[in-house]
């Protein structure tokens, strides 16, 4: 049987991490696949490069292709900047979902600045991109989704209504009961 892949996308602050527990939450057994955990692991001093991200998240798309192969329902929680990385995960993906969760990057940069649980990212990545960190949204650019299969206004939806809307939204491809 067949897992499906639904990927996160947003800038960092946008509510990637907050909504990837949110589904846990309601919908049960899924793998979260979270970028920040597995560049502990992978690049324990990150440069941020191109290359670097390059490696990173053809790794990730391989290990929820890989896991979504096995069964298991899977949900990445990565900015994904770079479209061709998600469209490399749509290509190999037999059963792959988009959310793209826009918000504007000074209400990013806000709630980044109010987080106490971070969930392994690093901190202060916006005041970093003003001193001219590679951050997505700030020093590098963030191509946003031509066309996700869902994408919510996280500016005014609170996490709770946005995991409700994933919810519907599953159901309604039939990815979910």
């Amino acid at each position: 049987m067949q897992g499906y892949v639904v990927w996160i996308t947003g800038l960092p602050g946008s509510g990637k991490s907050s909504l990837a527990d949110e589904m846990k939450k309601i919908l049960g057994n899924l793998v979260v696949l979270r970028m920040d955990d597995l560049r502990k692991i992978a690049t324990p001093e990150p440069s941020y490069s191109e290359g670097e991200r390059e490696i990173l998240y053809r790794s990730l798309v391989f290990f929820a292709k890989a896991l979504s192969d096995l069964g298991h329902n899977v949900v990445i929680d990565a900015t994904g900047h770079r479209r061709k990385w998600r469209d490399l995960a749509r290509e190999l993906i037999p059963v792959y979902y988009e959310i793209y969760l826009r918000c504007p990057p000074d209400v990013c940069a806000a709630r980044e600045r109010k987080r106490s649980d971070t969930r392994g990212a690093p901190r202060d990545v916006y005041k970093k991109g003003a001193e001219g960190w590679p951050v997505p949204g700030v020093a590098v650019p963030y191509e946003e989704p031509i066309n996700p299969e869902l994408m919510i206004d996280m500016e005014s939806a609170t996490v709770e209504e946005a995991g409700e809307q994933v919810r519907r939204a599953l159901r309604s491809a039939g990815l979910h009961r």
